[in-house]
């Protein structure tokens, strides 16, 4: 979880060059599993460390599996999707967004959820610069970070939706992602839920590519608003003095099931265990948590939620998908 604001345009296409073994040109022949896995990492944060920490992943899956595991951080949510569609990667960490996409798109397979802070939901924060506006009572400072309209006490969402009817057509948003749950999905759906108007049509979504660029944007005073999972100003605020003087929480979305794994449908069904036991394996292995909580900030993993992915994939039906 999951450093400079700079805005990009998300592409469609997979910034990956790999080469695995071909398969059979029969279409009804079984598909032979490869001789290397390709992990798809997205770049929820900094993608150095992200880079630097999945060593570690690379490493004990490909001790537990018995084949070599790659890991390899995409440009973008959906650059990973297009990866496992294309056969080159064959499993992926992605936001439950991502993993119904993968599932319809790439005939993915879910088959586990992560856990944060004991829980297997989590949320969008709503934060701004502009605290007069948005923010309907006294800032509070908790642990050196700014909230307002009750964000402080609230564990879960929605909270503060009062204030998400003051962000006016027209305004610019610091999202995340097209491909984000927490910085895109769900946040426009609360927002067109709340106003009535169609956050597609109306605002103007910026995309900053990671949770910490979108704090970034709006601490530094390039958008007035803007949207990331609970908390990203901690992974920034050391090195962004602006993060705990000028950015205050003011809202949640409602709760979103968390990031998990999903692994490609064309592996065999030997392999596709060997993948998922390998991660359960690793978040049980002290060392092997430690990687997990490096990459993703993850504390436990679980099976897949398949009712809460319902959910989600309903919130990604309502922007054509």
């Amino acid at each position: 979880m999951l450093r400079t604001p700079r805005l990009l345009a998300v592409g469609a296409a997979a910034s990956l060059a790999l080469s695995l073994a071909a398969c059979g040109e029969d279409s009804t022949a079984p598909a032979e599993d490869p001789e290397e896995i390709v992990l798809s990492l997205v770049p929820s944060g900094d993608v150095d460390s992200i880079t630097e920490s999945a060593k570690g992943l690379e490493s004990f899956l490909s001790d537990r599996i018995g084949i070599p595991v790659r890991a390899e951080v995409t440009e973008s949510y959906a650059a990973a999707i297009v990866a496992m569609k294309a056969d080159q990667a064959q499993v992926a960490m992605l936001g439950p967004i991502g993993m119904v996409q993968a599932e319809d798109q790439a005939r993915a397979v879910p088959v586990l959820q992560s856990v944060r802070f004991g829980s297997g939901t989590y949320h969008t924060q709503w934060f701004t610069n502009d605290p007069e506006t948005y923010c309907a009572d006294e800032v509070k400072v908790v642990e050196g970070l700014k909230y307002c309209n009750g964000t402080d006490a609230a564990e879960t969402g929605p909270a503060g939706e009062e204030a998400i009817a003051k962000i006016k057509p027209g305004t610019s948003i610091a999202f995340v992602d097209q491909g984000s749950a927490a910085g895109y999905y769900y946040p426009a759906t609360q927002w067109g839920q709340v106003t009535g108007g169609d956050a597609l049509v109306d605002l103007d979504a910026q995309f900053a590519g990671d949770h910490d660029a979108a704090v970034l944007a709006v601490a530094r005073g390039d958008y007035p608003v803007g949207v990331s999972f609970d908390d990203a100003r901690e992974e920034v605020a050391a090195d962004e003095p602006k993060v705990a003087s000028d950015v205050v929480v003011f809202a949640y979305s409602a709760e979103i099931p968390n990031d998990g794994i999903v692994v490609a449908g064309g592996l065999s069904k030997e392999l596709r265990t060997k993948v998922t036991d390998a991660f359960t394996a690793m978040a049980k292995d002290p060392k092997g948590l430690k990687t997990l909580a490096a990459v993703y900030d993850i504390e436990g993993l679980t099976p897949v939620d398949a009712e809460a992915l319902k959910k989600a994939k309903a919130v990604e039906e309502n922007f054509g998908g």
